[in-house]
């Protein structure tokens, strides 16, 4: 019976969100009840499984030969699908209040449920062409969302997030098709799959597709160049950026590339190669050119989006790194990062809902009129620079251990590209702080207008992502127990 759970946690969030709107819904408040529940439910389903893990795994479509849509729970995927589960229903709380006044909410939640089914898809596919199957899905049903307002600047936005993901994609199917052909298996199996018989003369070529499998899958994971899509896309509604940014999209960038790197071609057949030093490369380069270009950016949800181009490639550093230390410091970064990073994201939406300003330099005063939003961002903000007691401190380091055991020479510059970022992120997160609590002395509160925090619906994810944010910095010993055996390929 939970094998066949498996394939309902996927499937339950799509039927719920095309009944949205086909439902007819008397009052507004009927559907969102209705969504929220479904949402729920799905999540504790899901927790029910993580709790009760099957040991096999449950096959819907079987296509041809090796190539089946397949879900199964194994420690990878457990870690996915549960913070998937955890952050997806506060989401959609905050979002019924953002969305109150931006029109089209039924189509709008139809996309946003859906895209959570198809998120655990993906978290929970067994073989690389599950994972690729709902990959290729998970750009379809985002894409909407981003064109959500249907503005000139939604439109440019979709269609660059459209043209990037389709042309990632093509570079990922790439890597499908040589672990179809050169692996013993399609499935994901920790140690890698590929057949050491039948690549002897072709060790380059296996090495030159990894490396552009690598940069497909991080078309999504934001790696440089590939990250233009991503500050165009915070046109879209702040629910629909902080699930680009924190949750579904990017993150899916990233675990595809965990999947690939180690569970696919495997890290015995790569590291020490020159496929490794290339994505080690790119990745030290993303970390700096993000924070780079988050410190000049005076648009405040486009300075986040740089910032989380920054943050992804810590997650793809630790994984570069190729050792079982290096896997547990991007698991840790990733969970860390999902916090801390909707959590920031979600403080910039309640103060453009509650004020209408976008700027940084638009924020002057800004503290005293919303102290809890802005209480939440400034944890926020010392979490992303890596501040002791909160989990993104544990998160870099853990990176930088696994860099230094790894005698890597390259992961030693990775070290300084972490200290450059630290310093970085702290003036521009901490610049937005500092004009919100400590404006200039010549400065009119009266300007500011009447303005105040948004209501609970806001409230209550903010601060609940807050105490995961003290939690997780406080006490991350479980974590790093769960962390350390899949890491190491025991879960």
């Amino acid at each position: 019976m939970n094998e066949v759970m498996l394939s309902i946690i996927v499937i339950l969030p799509l039927i719920t969100g095309v009944l949205i709107p086909l439902l007819p819904f008397k009052k507004r408040n009927s559907m969102l009840f209705f969504i929220e529940t479904a949402v729920i439910l799905n999540s504790i389903l899901v927790w029910m499984l993580l709790l009760h893990r099957p040991e096999e795994g449950f096959t819907l479509i079987h296509f041809t030969g090796n190539l089946s849509v397949t879900f199964k729970l194994d420690g990878l995927a457990c870690v996915f699908a549960g913070l998937i589960s955890l952050l997806w229903p506060l989401a959609t709380l905050y979002s019924f209040e953002y969305m109150k006044h931006e029109g089209h909410e039924k189509v709008f939640f139809m996309f946003y449920t859906v895209t959570y089914g198809v998120t655990l898809g993906i978290a929970t596919s067994a073989n690389i062409f599950s994972m690729y199957f709902f990959y290729e899905i998970l750009t379809l049903v985002t894409v909407p969302m981003v064109l959500h307002t249907l503005k000139r600047e939604a439109v440019l936005a979709a269609r660059t997030y459209l043209y990037y993901s389709i042309g990632g994609a093509a570079f990922a199917f790439i890597g499908m098709i040589m672990v179809i052909v050169y692996g013993t298996t399609t499935d994901f199996i920790y140690g890698g799959v590929l057949n050491q018989g039948s690549y002897p003369g072709n060790v380059n070529l296996l090495l030159l597709v990894y490396v552009l499998a690598f940069m497909g899958f991080g078309v999504k994971a934001a790696i440089w160049p590939f990250c233009g899509w991503l500050p165009k896309a915070g046109v879209a509604p702040t629910p629909v950026t902080a699930l680009l940014h924190a949750v579904a999209v990017v993150k899916s960038g990233a675990f595809a590339i965990m999947r690939l790197t180690y569970y696919s071609f495997g890290t015995d057949f790569l590291r020490g190669t020159w496929a490794q030093d290339v994505v080690m490369g790119f990745t030290i380069f993303t970390i700096v050119f993000g924070c780079s270009m988050a410190v000049k950016e005076r648009h405040l949800k486009r300075r986040l989006a740089y910032s989380t181009i920054s943050n992804l490639s810590y997650i793809l550093y630790g994984v570069t790194i190729m050792t079982p230390l290096g896997l547990l410091g991007a698991l840790v970064h990733m969970v860390s990062h999902a916090f801390m990073k909707i959590c920031s994201f979600f403080c910039a939406g309640a103060i453009m809902y509650q004020s209408g300003k976008e700027y940084v330099y638009q924020l002057n005063g800004f503290g005293k009129k919303m102290p809890k939003t802005f209480g939440i961002f400034t944890l926020s903000a010392l979490a992303l620079m890596g501040m002791p007691g909160l989990c993104g401190f544990i998160a870099k380091f853990r990176l930088a251990e696994a860099a230094v055991t790894s005698q890597n020479t390259l992961a030693y510059v990775g070290i300084g590209a972490l200290l450059i970022s630290a310093i970085l992120t702290a003036i521009y997160m901490l610049g937005i702080v500092i004009r919100a609590f400590f404006p200039s002395r010549d400065f009119d509160e009266d300007g500011i207008g009447d303005i105040k925090d948004p209501n609970w619906m806001m409230l209550l994810p903010l601060g609940l992502f807050a105490v995961g944010i003290v939690v997780m910095g406080l006490y991350p010993g479980p974590l790093l127990k769960l962390f350390s055996d899949i890491s190491n390929g025991l879960f």
